[in-house]
């Protein structure tokens, strides 16, 4: 067995590259039957005739809920060290949408980065960065023009030793551009501005993997829904679980509780309102999400159970006529 990296998932097959050659490849009927699909990122194991028999352990991933009712992991990609927040300096920027994703960015194990890309079309731009410190708690924050080249070697500098990086946002915030602008080429279609509102077209199809100097980046379509499989509330709403902390209660709300150190910070002016509402929103997904799996766990163990109990009643049968 040889090990290779999936580079881009396609309909039916799968680029992989070791390195020294690059082939499309499929994976085994064994790997179909237990639904083992991998994604862009990972490591797999290529048996002689050029077929994926195996995913290597993943070391990240970055994952959301599946679209639909069905509580299911989607795995976007895997095995990246920075995972690239890119929004763009215009209308598109939204302080709920960035919380949403830093949930999403600190569960996968690897590290946040916000970019905010087209400077050179922004409005306010000090006034945007000084609203996104207050949730990013150290997070660094890079401002880019892919256009005028602003800020565009901060971004190589995390493209050594290997590294791996993952640009997620919104359609049309730059991500494509960014990367072509990297590697020095046009690696990657884009479409023209659009006037109406500053974004570009939606180009990018599918997920796919390049090599950009001593790293690699992955550039991904604009996610639609960005549901929330898991997140780490503990990071990316830092300041309210500490404020919890404090609270009367430990099992406080933070909706109409006595003591609430929460809501006495959104009075006293430290903490603002619309903060705490999306902490709460997305702490219900996320509970909701857990209790859902819970309760698929226990149906599936009470099938498990079943259908050994009805193995055994069978071999009983069976013995019984012997």
């Amino acid at each position: 067995m040889k090990k290779y990296r999936v580079t881009a998932v396609f309909k039916n097959f799968y680029r992989v590259s070791s390195g020294e050659e690059e082939f499309n490849s499929t994976i085994t009927g064994k790997m179909l039957y237990k639904n083992e699909f991998p994604v862009v990122g990972d490591y797999v194991e290529v048996n002689s005739a050029g077929q994926i028999t195996g995913i290597l352990p993943r070391k990240t991933k970055l994952s959301r809920k599946s679209a639909g009712r069905a509580s299911k992991e989607q795995v976007i990609v895997s095995n990246i060290d920075y995972v690239f927040i890119v929004t763009s300096l215009n209308k598109e920027f939204n302080i709920k949408r960035l919380e949403r994703y830093l949930t999403m960015v600190y569960d996968s194990g690897a590290s946040p980065c916000f970019v905010l890309s087209k400077s050179d079309l922004g409005e306010d731009t000090a006034e945007k960065v000084e609203e996104l410190e207050k949730i990013a708690f150290g997070v660094p924050i890079h401002i880019v023009s892919s256009y005028e080249g602003e800020g565009i070697d901060e971004i190589r500098t995390y493209l050594k030793n290997g590294m791996t990086i993952v640009l997620v946002g919104s359609s049309g915030v730059g991500k494509s551009t960014l990367i072509n602008k990297l590697i020095g080429h046009t690696a990657i279609k884009t479409s023209e501005i659009r006037f109406s509102d500053d974004r570009g077209k939606h180009t990018t199809t599918r997920r796919e993997l390049f090599s950009v100097g001593d790293g690699y980046i992955i550039d991904t379509p604009g996610l639609r829904e960005l549901q929330i499989w898991h997140g780490d509330m503990d990071k990316s709403f830092k300041d309210i679980e500490e404020l919890s902390l404090s609270c009367r209660f430990r099992d406080c709300t933070h909706t109409n509780e006595p003591g609430c150190s929460v809501k006495k910070s959104i009075l006293n002016g430290d903490l603002d309102e619309e903060r705490l509402d999306n902490y709460l929103k997305l702490r219900r997904e996320i509970v909701n999400i857990e209790n859902k799996q819970s309760r698929g766990n226990k149906f599936m163990e009470k099938e498990k159970i079943k259908n050994m109990m009805g193995s055994l009643d069978m071999r009983k049968k069976i013995k019984s006529r012997e």
